[in-house]
């Protein structure tokens, strides 16, 4: 049975197909979607099957499960496929990332000024505090080194200075920037006896960069062989600070942390550089300043340090730090004491924080714990999509030979450390560490003690578990034992890198170092194998010596290489012929030597190599 042809389309049936799609065409959905956004929740957005988007992510070669995210390209791709067209939505306001510190001219009140003490490791900075506030800190710093950042305060003629008291060791340069960036006046320690060094030159440019003023404190002017002048020489030459008294306009006092001299100088030099700078702060109202230091504390959970910079900070207030929030339980001064406000230019002590925020995270209050939960839900929000879009994209050719060539190893490590400071620093200096060969990967780091988690964690990932300033329980050393995972504890950062360091440098392929002994002409040859080959020849230098690897020559092109196992002269076995001499040659080697071609004579020998 024939089927019946279809009549052509008429102009009108043309007509309503094209109406159809362009019908068709405006009935495009648009959704909005963040710039980072989980599979699940997107199909959530379109209205879909979660695995219909997931079916469509493998058609384009995506292999991404219900929680894993996707970015805004790949969504977009996905939501075309699919009928939809896909748009970032408009970033939700969170609070101002940074607090306003500088109010206008005239307006508010004095506050205290804040000062960050800086400078070289061993230059007496915490020793220069030490005496400053009359207490012992240094001695109870491990190695003789500050490794976080201290707040204190002190009175002078009735007026309130804070200080911050900054790491000198060259891995804590974060904290260093960050103490900078807080203050308003950095003192730069510099050590009579020992001059400007690389840390000195380092405060010195992060206290330019974050604008604040700086006072010079030579320090140790009492010990042998102290020349105060020419560390002045020094900072003039080195680093364009020239001191007041040789007509520029640096601060400069010669102090001595031992016996207190000069001490009371320099405080009189900081007070007298806030009245210039006229200093003033909000004196009521809802606080907000910068969080300085963070920990864990059993039975107190995260305690953070802050410098309010505004208002009046008392416990019960509700307050917003990076992406977490807290109910104030507790304030405390820097020496533990119990306070009833924190007023701006102070150090304070604050707990009842969710979790550890950030060091250098701004602070605010705000009305109701409602308000501080979905501001720190979207501030953890915005934190996510920042670091995803910060992940470094890697090119697949580049990414393929690497792996294919074995050129890349990695040091798998887990890191806690007792303040989040120090652990921002030490992060930065281990993945600082390594080269095009060998790197450090950190699969998992945190603050406070180490437990059973991470003892779990880096038994799965492989890891080496690092502990700074921390300390583990019998119970977590018994699994540690069981589950085979090394711990290192350190109260040293320098210790901990050096070890790091080393660790990495034996995982490094060692150097091939090739020494030519001597060089040969072929005369004549007697006899060819597959595997060997008998001929002889007189040495042109050096000498041919048993036994040593080949290179063979012919003109300028090496041909082949092989091995010399042994050396006759006159029918008689010898270790080694020199140049002048003729001899004959047991040469291992699958390459065909002819006359004339050169034998060139070398030795091989591994030499360890170092980061």
């Amino acid at each position: 049975m024939r089927r019946p042809i279809s009549a052509p389309h008429t102009t009108n049936q043309t007509k309503e197909v094209k109406m159809a799609e362009t019908e068709t065409v405006s009935e495009i959905q648009s959704v909005e979607i963040a710039p980072v956004v989980g599979v699940g929740a997107f199909a959530e957005k379109l209205g879909i099957p979660v695995t219909s988007v997931i079916a469509e992510l493998m058609k384009n070669g995506v292999m991404a499960t219900i929680n894993e995210q996707i970015d805004f390209d790949t969504a977009a791709i996905i939501g075309a496929d699919l009928g939809f067209e896909v748009i970032v939505e408009k970033a939700e306001p969170t609070s101002a990332a940074t607090p306003k510190v500088k109010l206008p001219q005239g307006e508010g009140t004095v506050r205290p000024p804040v000062v960050a003490v800086m400078g070289h490791v061993d230059h007496g900075k915490t020793s220069l505090l030490d005496a400053i506030r009359d207490t012992d800190v240094a001695k109870a710093e491990a190695g003789g080194i500050t490794q976080h950042i201290g707040a204190y305060q002190v009175k002078r003629n009735d007026r309130w200075i804070t200080f911050l008291d900054t790491p000198g060791h060259e891995a804590f340069s974060a904290i260093r920037a960050h103490g900078a960036r807080l203050t308003d006046v950095a003192i730069i320690v510099v050590a009579a006896d020992d001059g400007v060094k690389p840390q000195t030159k380092e405060a010195v440019r992060y206290a330019q960069e974050a604008g604040n003023h700086i006072v010079i404190a030579i320090n140790k002017t009492d010990k042998t062989g102290s020349d105060p002048n020419r560390v002045r020489q020094e900072l003039s030459e080195q680093l364009e600070l020239v001191p007041e008294e040789w007509g520029g306009s640096t601060v400069m006092v010669d102090v001595s942390a031992k016996s207190g001299d000069g001490i009371e100088k320099l405080l009189d030099m900081v007070l007298l550089v806030a009245d210039v700078e006229d200093l003033r702060a909000r004196p009521a109202g809802p606080s907000e300043g910068v969080i300085i230091e963070t920990h864990l504390e059993t039975g107190r959970g995260a305690v953070a340090t802050v410098l309010v910079q505004n208002g009046v900070l008392k416990p019960g207030d509700f307050v917003v730090a990076g992406d977490t929030y807290a109910k104030v339980r507790s304030l405390e001064d820097w020496r533990g004491k119990r306070i009833k406000r924190a007023d701006p230019g102070m150090p304070a002590v604050i707990t009842g924080l969710k979790s550890a925020p950030a060091f250098g995270d701004a602070y605010y209050a705000v009305e109701n714990e409602r308000q501080a939960r979905d501001r720190s839900v979207a501030n953890q929000r915005q934190a996510s999509i920042k670091s995803m879009t910060k992940v470094k994209k890697i090119g697949i050719d580049e990414l393929s030979s690497a792996i294919a060539a074995g050129r890349v190893q990695e040091l798998n490590v887990v890191v806690k450390a007792d303040v989040q400071g120090s652990l921002e620093s030490l992060l930065d200096s281990l993945n600082a560490l390594g080269n095009d060969e060998v790197a450090m990967k950190v699969v998992s780091s945190g603050i406070g003690d180490i437990n059973e988690s991470d003892v779990a964690f880096a038994a799965t990932s492989g890891a080496l578990l690092l502990g700074f300033n921390v300390s583990l329980t019998t119970k977590v050393k018994q699994l540690a034992t069981h589950e085979k995972v090394q711990i290192r504890l350190y109260r040293v950062i320098y210790e901990l890198l050096d070890d790091m360091r080393s660790g990495l440098s034996q995982m490094l392929k060692p150097e091939i170092i090739e020494t030519v002994i001597g060089e040969l002409k072929v005369l004549g040859v007697f006899r060819t194998t597959k595997t060997l080959v008998i001929c002889g020849g007189e040495v042109l230098s050096g000498k041919a010596s048993a036994p040593s690897q080949v290179r063979i020559k012919r003109g300028k092109e090496v041909v082949g290489a092989g091995t010399l196992t042994g050396v006759q002269k006159e029918q008689n076995k010898v270790s080694e012929a020199v140049e002048g001499e003729q001899c004959g040659l047991n040469i291992n080697t699958t390459t065909a030597i002819e006359v004339n071609d050169r034998l060139e004579f070398f030795t091989t020998e591994e030499r360890q190599r170092s980061l």
